[in-house]
Protein backbone atom coordinates (compact mmCIF):
# COMPACT_ATOMS: atom_id res chain seq x y z
CA UNK A 1 0.00 0.00 0.00
CA UNK A 2 1.47 3.38 -0.93
CA UNK A 3 2.19 5.68 1.62
CA UNK A 4 -0.28 8.84 2.22
CA UNK A 5 1.68 11.61 2.46
CA UNK A 6 -1.15 13.49 4.51
CA UNK A 7 -1.55 10.83 6.56
CA UNK A 8 -0.26 10.81 10.01
CA UNK A 9 1.67 14.74 9.08
CA UNK A 10 2.60 16.95 11.72
CA UNK A 11 3.09 19.96 11.30
CA UNK A 12 6.30 20.90 12.80
CA UNK A 13 6.80 23.82 15.11
CA UNK A 14 10.45 23.99 14.82
CA UNK A 15 11.63 27.68 12.85
CA UNK A 16 11.67 26.58 9.43
CA UNK A 17 14.77 25.81 7.29
CA UNK A 18 17.11 26.61 10.71
CA UNK A 19 19.95 24.27 11.24
CA UNK A 20 19.08 23.53 14.58
CA UNK A 21 23.05 21.65 15.02
CA UNK A 22 24.60 25.34 14.58
CA UNK A 23 26.49 26.44 17.69
CA UNK A 24 24.04 29.23 19.76
CA UNK A 25 22.13 29.21 22.66
CA UNK A 26 18.61 27.56 22.87
CA UNK A 27 15.79 27.81 25.51
CA UNK A 28 13.97 24.35 26.24
CA UNK A 29 10.61 24.11 28.09
CA UNK A 30 9.56 20.28 28.14
CA UNK A 31 6.51 19.55 30.23
CA UNK A 32 4.84 16.04 32.13
CA UNK A 33 2.14 14.43 30.47
CA UNK A 34 -1.48 16.34 31.16
CA UNK A 35 0.49 18.92 33.37
CA UNK A 36 0.72 16.80 36.02
CA UNK A 37 3.03 17.69 39.02
CA UNK A 38 5.42 14.40 38.93
CA UNK A 39 8.83 15.43 39.37
CA UNK A 40 8.05 17.78 42.96
CA UNK A 41 6.58 20.27 44.69
CA UNK A 42 7.08 23.93 45.61
CA UNK A 43 7.41 24.80 49.58
CA UNK A 44 8.47 28.94 50.06
CA UNK A 45 9.65 29.15 47.24
CA UNK A 46 11.84 25.93 46.43
CA UNK A 47 11.75 23.38 44.52
CA UNK A 48 11.44 19.95 46.22
CA UNK A 49 11.97 17.02 43.74
CA UNK A 50 10.60 13.48 43.86
CA UNK A 51 12.47 10.76 42.95
CA UNK A 52 11.36 11.04 38.98
CA UNK A 53 12.34 14.84 39.60
CA UNK A 54 16.25 13.57 40.98
CA UNK A 55 16.26 11.04 37.27
CA UNK A 56 15.05 14.14 35.45
CA UNK A 57 17.70 16.23 37.06
CA UNK A 58 20.25 13.35 36.80
CA UNK A 59 19.60 12.90 32.88
CA UNK A 60 19.29 16.34 32.06
CA UNK A 61 22.91 17.04 33.31
CA UNK A 62 24.32 13.97 31.81
CA UNK A 63 23.05 15.09 28.39
CA UNK A 64 27.16 16.78 27.65
CA UNK A 65 28.34 13.02 28.18
CA UNK A 66 26.51 12.14 24.93
CA UNK A 67 26.93 14.95 22.62
CA UNK A 68 29.80 17.00 22.47
CA UNK A 69 30.55 20.62 22.92
CA UNK A 70 27.12 21.44 24.70
CA UNK A 71 26.33 23.24 27.86
CA UNK A 72 23.09 22.79 30.19
CA UNK A 73 23.40 25.42 32.73
CA UNK A 74 21.05 26.95 33.46
CA UNK A 75 18.44 24.85 34.18
CA UNK A 76 15.53 24.32 36.40
CA UNK A 77 13.44 21.00 37.03
CA UNK A 78 9.46 22.55 38.48
CA UNK A 79 6.76 20.12 39.59
CA UNK A 80 4.80 19.60 35.44
CA UNK A 81 8.14 21.29 33.72
CA UNK A 82 11.81 21.84 33.01
CA UNK A 83 13.23 24.74 31.73
CA UNK A 84 16.80 24.96 30.63
CA UNK A 85 19.24 26.84 28.29
CA UNK A 86 21.13 24.08 25.68
CA UNK A 87 24.26 25.93 24.51
CA UNK A 88 25.86 24.01 21.33
CA UNK A 89 29.77 25.40 21.05
CA UNK A 90 31.60 25.56 17.79
CA UNK A 91 33.31 22.36 17.29
CA UNK A 92 37.32 23.06 16.72
CA UNK A 93 38.01 19.99 15.05
CA UNK A 94 35.19 20.79 12.41
CA UNK A 95 35.22 24.54 12.10
CA UNK A 96 31.43 25.74 10.54
CA UNK A 97 33.40 26.25 7.07
CA UNK A 98 33.42 23.10 6.60
CA UNK A 99 30.14 21.94 7.78
CA UNK A 100 27.24 20.69 5.81
CA UNK A 101 23.88 22.03 6.15
CA UNK A 102 21.57 19.96 7.90
CA UNK A 103 17.84 19.72 8.17
CA UNK A 104 16.09 17.55 10.58
CA UNK A 105 14.01 15.01 8.70
CA UNK A 106 11.63 12.45 10.29
CA UNK A 107 13.61 9.07 10.20
CA UNK A 108 16.66 11.12 9.48
CA UNK A 109 18.06 12.38 12.89
CA UNK A 110 20.69 14.72 12.75
CA UNK A 111 23.43 14.19 15.43
CA UNK A 112 24.02 16.93 18.08
CA UNK A 113 20.69 18.86 16.93
CA UNK A 114 17.94 20.03 19.28
CA UNK A 115 15.86 17.78 18.17
CA UNK A 116 17.92 14.65 18.42
CA UNK A 117 19.13 16.06 21.85
CA UNK A 118 15.67 16.25 23.03
CA UNK A 119 14.27 13.05 21.74
CA UNK A 120 16.94 11.15 23.18
CA UNK A 121 16.96 13.10 26.88
CA UNK A 122 12.90 12.74 26.59
CA UNK A 123 13.68 8.58 26.10
CA UNK A 124 16.20 8.02 28.58
CA UNK A 125 14.25 9.80 31.74
CA UNK A 126 11.31 7.62 30.36
CA UNK A 127 13.38 4.60 30.18
CA UNK A 128 15.00 5.00 33.50
CA UNK A 129 11.10 5.85 35.45
CA UNK A 130 10.65 3.03 34.08
CA UNK A 131 13.14 0.68 34.82
CA UNK A 132 13.29 2.35 38.53
CA UNK A 133 9.81 3.38 39.37
CA UNK A 134 7.57 1.31 37.00
CA UNK A 135 6.36 5.16 35.21
CA UNK A 136 5.28 5.63 31.43
CA UNK A 137 4.20 8.44 29.52
CA UNK A 138 6.08 11.21 31.56
CA UNK A 139 6.21 13.59 28.81
CA UNK A 140 3.97 15.44 26.73
CA UNK A 141 4.65 15.77 22.55
CA UNK A 142 7.21 17.80 21.68
CA UNK A 143 8.93 20.39 23.72
CA UNK A 144 8.43 24.28 23.11
CA UNK A 145 12.02 26.00 21.79
CA UNK A 146 13.53 29.24 21.24
CA UNK A 147 16.53 30.36 19.82
CA UNK A 148 18.46 32.83 21.61
CA UNK A 149 19.63 35.55 19.33
CA UNK A 150 21.99 37.89 21.78
CA UNK A 151 23.01 38.54 25.11
CA UNK A 152 19.91 40.57 26.04
CA UNK A 153 17.60 37.72 25.38
CA UNK A 154 20.19 35.31 27.24
CA UNK A 155 20.36 37.52 30.20
CA UNK A 156 16.37 37.27 30.36
CA UNK A 157 15.88 33.75 29.84
CA UNK A 158 18.49 33.11 32.72
CA UNK A 159 16.61 35.38 34.81
CA UNK A 160 13.70 33.93 33.94
CA UNK A 161 15.10 30.06 34.80
CA UNK A 162 16.80 31.62 38.17
CA UNK A 163 13.55 32.41 39.35
CA UNK A 164 10.98 30.31 38.23
CA UNK A 165 10.27 28.78 41.72
CA UNK A 166 9.65 31.61 43.33
CA UNK A 167 7.00 32.86 40.40
CA UNK A 168 5.52 29.55 40.40
CA UNK A 169 2.13 30.54 41.25
CA UNK A 170 2.03 32.59 38.32
CA UNK A 171 3.77 30.25 36.03
CA UNK A 172 1.64 29.37 32.87
CA UNK A 173 2.17 25.36 33.60
CA UNK A 174 0.56 26.13 37.26
CA UNK A 175 -1.45 23.94 38.67
CA UNK A 176 -2.78 23.68 42.23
Amino acid sequence: MPDNPKRFHRRSIRFNGYDYSLPGAYFITIVTQHHKCIFGKIVDNEMYMYNLGEIVQDCWESIPAHFQNLEVIPFVIMPNHLHGIITIHEDDRRGTIYRAPTKEQYGKPVIGSIPTIMRTYKAAVTRRANRELGMINIWQRNYYEHIIRDQSELADCVKYIYSNPGNWADDPEYIN
